[in-house]
């Protein structure tokens, strides 16, 4: 089971020793760094849906999924060469098949399905995609559990849902079935829900590339991902399912891809990579929360004032990461202080 990162007890002897200090010292500090990663990637994230849907008036979710990434993929691609080297590019004992695999279902499957949904629930469609973000936790208990064949912590379990209960007051201002009134948002929730399942398996799977650094995990998932976005965006226009995008459109959604692209697809990614493999994905997902409430703020800068239903949301979704977050800090502990 991956465990959280925890803060050390020093043993009676170890007391007074600098270098038992200092190994405490890093490990604290790599935690926080792995908190400030998750958190700054999912504000970001946040305000990509507001951002996503006045780009989808003019392009369909396929055709700005794969100029998105391309963008994001060449920034990727840079950085890693200059950071490691052009031997970073080899498989280094991994898989190459298994990281197209998780980066067609990463990026291809998230930014489809969640785009697709986003643009069939219509004017409620960032309210709705931000919220079905919030399911990601509980899914990665349940991703986690059946892989490990291990049974996630009852109290985990209740705090994913009192996150998720908070998350959802705060979107919805107290009337959670407002999202789900009009017919044609049950299917737009489905896909909005297969697609964060796939962000769910990709980032869980990130831990299988232990030769892998967090950079190259996803500079080589982007780029393999990217040839089954842009493979199936060649089939679809073929096929006349969604128009070859208009160079008005294009011009028109340069605003939307110069956010998209070097911020939520760029820094945004690298950060929650980098973040979860200090906080190990269990813990990582839960920031997926901080998500819808980022959406929320960026529509209070409209003139949206929070309601009572609102404020108490947020808190209950902070109180519920925190707690969890304890909770599991404690029972790993528990072990090396019963040894």
């Amino acid at each position: 089971m991956n465990k959280p990162i925890e803060f050390p007890v020093t043993p009676v002897s170890d007391r007074g020793n600098p270098s038992a200090g200092l190994v405490a010292q890093s490990i604290r500090s790599g935690y926080w760094k792995g908190v400030a990663f998750c958190v700054m990637a999912t504000v970001l994230m946040g305000v990509m849906f507001p951002v996503m849907t006045s780009a989808l008036v003019y392009v369909d979710p396929f055709t700005f999924t794969s100029l998105r990434y391309l963008i994001a993929g060449a920034a990727f691609l840079a950085l890693l060469l200059i950071k490691e080297g052009k031997g970073a590019l080899k498989a280094n004992g991994e898989s190459f098949a298994l990281a197209w695999l998780l980066g067609s279902v990463g990026f291809c499957g998230f930014g489809s399905f969640v785009f697709l949904g986003q643009q069939l629930a219509g004017r409620e469609g960032a309210l709705t995609a931000s919220i079905m973000m919030a399911t990601q936790p509980m899914m990665g208990l349940l991703v986690n559990s059946i892989v490990r064949k291990h049974r996630p912590p009852f109290y985990s379990f209740l705090f994913i849902l009192m996150s998720f209960a908070g998350v959802s007051l705060v979107v919805t201002k107290g009337d959670v079935t407002a999202v789900l009134r009009e017919p044609q948002h049950y299917s737009a929730n489905a896909l909005i829900v297969l697609g964060a399942l796939c962000w769910v398996i990709y980032t869980f799977s990130a831990s299988h590339f232990k030769r892998w650094s967090a950079l190259k995990y996803t500079t080589m998932t982007t780029w393999l991902g990217l040839t089954t976005i842009i493979g199936l965006n060649v089939v679809l226009f073929a096929l006349h399912v969604v128009p070859v995008p208009s160079a008005t459109a294009l011009h028109a959604i340069v605003p939307h891809l110069l956010y998209m692209g070097p911020i939520a697809g760029f820094i945004a990614i690298l950060f929650w990579n980098m973040g979860n493999k200090i906080l190990t994905p269990l813990n990582g997902v839960l920031f997926m929360d901080v998500l819808p409430v980022t959406t929320f703020v960026v529509s209070s800068l409209t003139g949206v004032v929070p309601g009572h239903w609102q404020i108490a949301g947020a808190c209950m979704t902070g109180a519920a990461l925190i707690f969890n977050n304890i909770y599991l800090r404690r029972q790993a502990r528990k072990p090396a202080l019963q040894g």
